[in-house]
């Protein structure tokens, strides 16, 4: 099985305008985490997947691979796909370009997902631990049939649990809802045709509500097997998630 990892990295960023340059211990942002995935061995090739020159430059500077897209491309998914068309690759995996601490076991438990032949997609989720995260809507929730496979997706408190009150903040405990309350991380996994049938299909009601693309592929059929991991690497989404990464380095 040959897979290829794909980088999607745009200039422009509405929180962080800018930030796959930005530096974090003497190099840009996306060449850390393109190191970072490179570092894993895991893949026949990483690239870094652009919408401007200044990012291709930038990582090709630094011995990394680079390729440029459409600037009109408005998720990472369109981005990729992209490039996937001309690429020679049974599995492609999208790792955002601002997560420079991505780890190898959670791309290794990704990875093995697709040792089963019937999986077309993969993602990852890790258990939360406070009700506070549980409750905010920009962490977003998934729940999971026998299988492993995601049954839905949602920014609201899901599942919801009807005999317990929720506290605003405090540790969550293992056992406080039986059926798991899992955080998804958005790094996914496709075998190249998923990718690009995904792609073609035009966005459902579920997934402009929610904001979340993946409810796309629910709701036209397609599984996608979760991988759970022991947690969320540090991804780089404003100025003050850069100085955290910069101590952490």
């Amino acid at each position: 099985m040959k897979v290829v990892a794909l980088l999607p990295a745009r200039l422009g960023s509405t929180r962080f305008p800018e930030k796959m340059l930005a530096d974090l211990g003497g190099k840009p942002l996306i060449v850390r985490t393109w190191e970072a995935v490179q570092a894993t061995q895991l893949f026949a090739e990483v690239l870094v997947v652009t919408d401007h020159v200044r990012i291709l430059q930038a990582v090709e500077a630094h011995g990394g691979r680079a390729v440029m897209s459409s600037p009109a491309h408005q998720c990472g998914s369109d981005r990729i796909a992209e490039v996937a068309r001309a690429l020679d690759a049974d599995v492609l995996v999208n790792v955002q370009g601002d997560e420079p601490f991505v780890q190898r076991e959670s791309l290794a438990a990704l990875l093995r997902c697709f040792e089963d032949a019937s999986v077309q997609v993969a993602s990852l989720m890790c258990r939360l631990r406070d009700w506070a995260d549980f409750q905010d809507p920009n962490v977003v929730k998934v729940v999971c049939n026998l299988a492993g496979d995601a049954l839905y997706f949602s920014r609201a408190v899901v599942p919801f649990p009807r005999d317990l009150a929720l506290p605003a903040a405090g540790p969550l405990p293992a056992d406080a809802l039986p059926a798991g309350v899992f955080q998804h991380i958005g790094v996914y996994g496709y075998r190249k045709e998923a990718l690009l049938a995904f792609t073609a299909l035009s966005p459902c009601a579920l997934e402009l509500t929610e904001k979340l693309e993946q409810l796309r592929l629910l709701y036209h059929g397609t599984a996608i097997r979760m991988a759970e991991v022991a947690e969320k690497s540090i991804g780089i989404d404003t100025l003050a998630d850069l100085e955290r990464a910069r101590k952490l380095l």
